[in-house]
């Protein structure tokens, strides 16, 4: 067997393990397609506190506590906290002004989205003058809010979920290819995996804002221990691994700004990828040992979610390089074969991203916030985002990545918003 061949066999191995462990995801894209979301009954309100992490969010954090006070939701239910942590600019202020309760937080050791929640939760347990919410609500600062959104969770809330993730839409979609890349990749988790999770009756994955967590998660914790770079994986993958059903609620519409800057973007990735990296292996083994001794889905799924995928690109892009460079400087016969293998692996993680956002664009179209053609773009300009995740990987195994706060500049209310849409 020569290099050509050990090459095609090592190739069609590591597109076949994919393929073993990310075939169900198919069965989720049918499901998610085909039947609706699940839904839920009317409910009495619940008493929430609304938890808000912000650093320099002076530019968008009023419109965001505005959006929750214009609610179809009683006023008196909802109470509004907001941590501005390390923050030089006005958004404590800014924050006060709209009618929140802020604290202000100054660390520079205990960096991070985690040690703010934290800190925050530990702040209203201190000073929320004998009120027991019933569960908090978590917003990142640059978010709008669907008049509807707290309704509707809280009666995902009364059907008994004690975690509970939203459908996550943009502000921004519009705006060029990173932030429709981006945008679309999350309305991709919400539709084709979050929906399809609960109507199969496994558990969703929380995805960074516009969650709830019930005073019972909370109490069993001691506040927010999570502090890793992607501590909305970590929650997920922990309460996952010790037995919690996590919701999805599909009709509490959250709108998040996307990042515009590919710079931005590929900085807040590469933190994303290191922080799966980390929970890769802490909870891997953790979620593996859940499955075979319950037979839980879940558990099994969020095991494919944060493992295979990184470790198999990572694997094949090395051995990749490897066999170029080898045969540059060895066997120049195969360099163009090889070179052939790497394009036709290229063209073909292309068609497949192609497939995967013309669908979710198909199912989301009416949710989207845009011009027709430019949603229509967004499908050739999306696979080239997510091709992008490939180098990131790669950079995250070796490089030390930092939590950095988003520039966020879309500040318009949620009136005005809608308006546009």
């Amino acid at each position: 067997m020569n290099a050509i061949e050990v090459t095609k066999v090592i190739n069609y191995s590591i597109g076949a393990l994919f393929f073993v462990c990310y075939a169900y995801q198919f069965v989720y894209m049918v499901v998610s397609t085909l039947k609706r979301p699940k839904k839920f009954a009317d409910a009495d309100p619940h008493l929430f506190a609304v938890m808000i992490a912000a650093r320099n969010e002076e530019n968008v954090i009023a419109q965001l506590i505005d959006s929750i006070r214009s609610q179809n939701y009683p006023a008196d239910m909802v109470d509004i906290y907001v941590v501005a942590d390390n923050c030089t600019d006005g958004t404590a202020e800014a924050a006060r002004r709209a009618g929140a309760t802020v604290f202000e937080r100054f660390n520079k050791t205990n960096i991070g989205k985690g040690y703010a929640l934290d800190f925050l939760f530990r702040q209203v347990a201190l000073t929320k003058q004998n009120k027991i919410y019933d569960a908090y609500i978590v917003f990142d600062a640059d978010n709008l809010l669907d008049e509807n959104y707290f309704r509707e969770m809280n009666k995902a809330f009364a059907a008994g979920y004690d975690i509970i993730t939203c459908y996550r839409n943009s502000k921004n979609y519009a705006d060029n290819w990173v932030s429709a890349g981006s945008a679309l990749w999350f309305m991709r988790e919400a539709r084709q995996l979050n929906s399809a999770r609960m109507i199969l009756g496994c558990s969703a994955a929380v995805s960074g804002t516009g969650f709830l967590v019930s005073r019972g998660v909370i109490e069993h914790y001691d506040g927010w221990k999570f502090h890793m770079l992607t501590e909305d994986i970590e929650f997920t993958l922990d309460n996952v691994a010790r037995g919690v059903r996590i919701g999805y609620c599909d009709t509490a519409m959250v709108y998040d700004e996307q990042p515009t800057d590919f710079s931005q973007s590929w900085s807040q990735r590469k933190r994303w990828s290191k922080g799966n990296i980390k929970c890769s292996l802490k909870y891997f083994p953790k979620l593996l040992k859940r499955f075979f001794r319950t037979g839980e889905f879940s558990a099994l799924d969020m095991a494919m979610t944060i493992m295979p995928a990184l470790t198999l690109t990572f694997v094949g892009i090395a051995f990749q390089v490897s066999v170029l460079v080898f045969s540059a400087f060895f066997y120049r016969y195969a360099l163009i074969p090889v070179v052939g293998m790497m394009l036709r692996a290229l063209l073909s993680s292309y068609v497949l991203a192609f497939c995967i956002g013309t669908l979710t664009l198909m199912t989301e179209w009416n949710n989207i916030e845009c011009p027709a053609p430019k949603k229509v773009a967004s499908l050739f300009t999306f696979p080239i985002f997510m091709l992008t995740y490939a180098p990131i990987s790669i950079i995250a195994v070796f490089t030390k990545p930092e939590w950095k706060p988003i520039r966020h500049k879309v500040s318009i209310s949620a009136k005005e918003f809608k308006k546009i849409g």
